[in-house]
C-alpha cells in the first residue's frame, strides 16, 4: 500500500491538486495523509512549554485547522469514494517545509502531492515560496500540480537529464512504477550544449538505459534544435508529454532554480505537472 502526503491550505489550488491525486492513484491501494499546518498571527511564550497541545489558551489557528481538514474529508468522502482509499488528517502547529521534511518519515510516506501557482511568464514556471522550500527540505518523491491543470491519463512523460551522474536504480523506482502503471512511453531528452557527449556523460547514459531496459517503450534523444531551455519546451509541446520528471541534487537543481538567471534554464510550461525525484549520486 502506498502512503501519500496531501498538504491543503483549503485554497482552490490545494484542492486541484488533491483531485489530482486521488486520480493518479485511482487504481492503487493507499493512505493519504492530509496535511495542514499552521502558525499563530503572534509569537505566544507558552509555545516554550510544548506548542498548542500544552497551552491553556484556546488556540483559534488549531481549531481552524481541525474544521478545514473535517471539510476536506467530507468533500472527498461525498467527491472521490474510493474504496482503495484510506485517509488520516494531521493538523501540526509548524512551517509546512519542516513539515514536509519531518513527516514523511514519521508516516513513511512514499509521495508528496501538493499544488503551485501558475506561471510568471510564457516559458516559466512561477514555483512559489512554499513549493521551493518544500522541494528544498524534502527527501521524499515530491510531484507538483499547477492549479490550471486537471488530470488526463499519461500517456507521455519525459525525463529531462544532462547525463551527468550514475542516477541510483531505487530512486528511480517511482518513475518507472508511474510509467509500468499508465504504460506511458518515457521521454529521455538530453539538451545537447556542446553537440556531442563527453566520455563520462556516455558512460552515464549507457549505465541509464540499462536501469531502463525493463521497459518496452522509451526513447532517447540527444538535441541541439535550439537553444537550450526552448528544446525542453518545444519537446513537451510536440510530444504532449503529460508529466515532466526531473532529478534534485541537493544545492544543484534548486540552487540554480533560485537563480534568476537559470529560472528558463529548468522552467516548464505552467500547465504541465512534473515529479521531482531526489537524486543522491555523484556527479562524474
Amino acid at each position: 500500500m502506498k502512503t501519500i502526503l496531501l498538504p491543503t491550505d483549503f485554497s482552490r489550488n490545494a484542492w486541484n491538486a488533491i483531485e489530482y491525486a486521488l486520480h493518479f492513484f485511482k487504481d492503487e491501494k493507499c493512505k493519504f495523509y492530509v496535511l495542514n499546518t499552521y502558525t499563530p498571527a503572534f509569537y505566544r511564550l507558552d509555545y516554550l512549554l510544548g506548542g498548542p497541545a500544552m497551552s491553556a489558551i484556546p488556540d483559534f489557528g488549531l481549531d481552524i485547522s481541525l474544521e478545514g481538514l473535517e471539510n476536506t474529508l467530507k468533500r472527498i468522502e461525498k467527491e472521490y469514494s474510493n474504496p482503495k482509499h484510506t485517509f488520516e488528517t494531521v493538523s501540526s502547529f509548524n512551517t509546512l517545509s519542516e513539515e514536509i521534511k519531518e513527516c514523511p518519515e514519521r508516516k513513511k510516506v512514499d509521495m508528496v502531492v501538493m499544488g503551485t501557482q501558475g506561471a510568471s511568464g510564457a516559458k516559466e514556471f512561477f514555483l512559489g515560496s512554499n513549493t521551493v522550500h518544500a522541494l528544498r527540505k524534502s527527501k521524499v518523491p515530491i510531484l507538483v500540480v499547477p492549479n490550471v491543470y486537471k488530470f488526463v491519463p499519461i500517456k507521455d512523460i519525459l525525463l529531462s537529464t544532462g547525463y551527468e551522474s550514475k542516477y541510483k536504480p531505487e530512486e528511480l523506482e517511482p518513475l518507472l512504477a508511474i510509467v509500468a502503471r499508465f504504460k506511458a512511453k518515457l521521454h529521455v531528452l538530453h539538451a545537447l550544449e556542446d553537440f556531442e557527449l563527453t566520455p563520462s556523460q556516455k558512460d552515464n547514459k549507457t549505465y541509464l538505459k540499462q536501469i531502463f531496459n525493463v521497459l518496452k517503450d522509451i526513447i532517447f534523444v540527444d538535441s541541439t534544435e535550439e537553444y537550450m531551455p526552448n528544446i525542453v519546451h518545444a519537446y513537451i509541446e510536440k510530444n504532449q508529454i503529460g508529466l515532466v520528471v526531473m532529478m534534485n541534487r541537493k544545492h544543484h537543481f534548486l540552487d540554480q532554480l533560485l537563480l534568476r538567471h537559470h529560472v528558463d534554464m529548468v522552467g516548464y510550461h505552467s500547465d504541465i505537472p512534473f515529479l521531482v525525484l531526489p537524486d543522491t549520486s555523484e556527479i562524474s
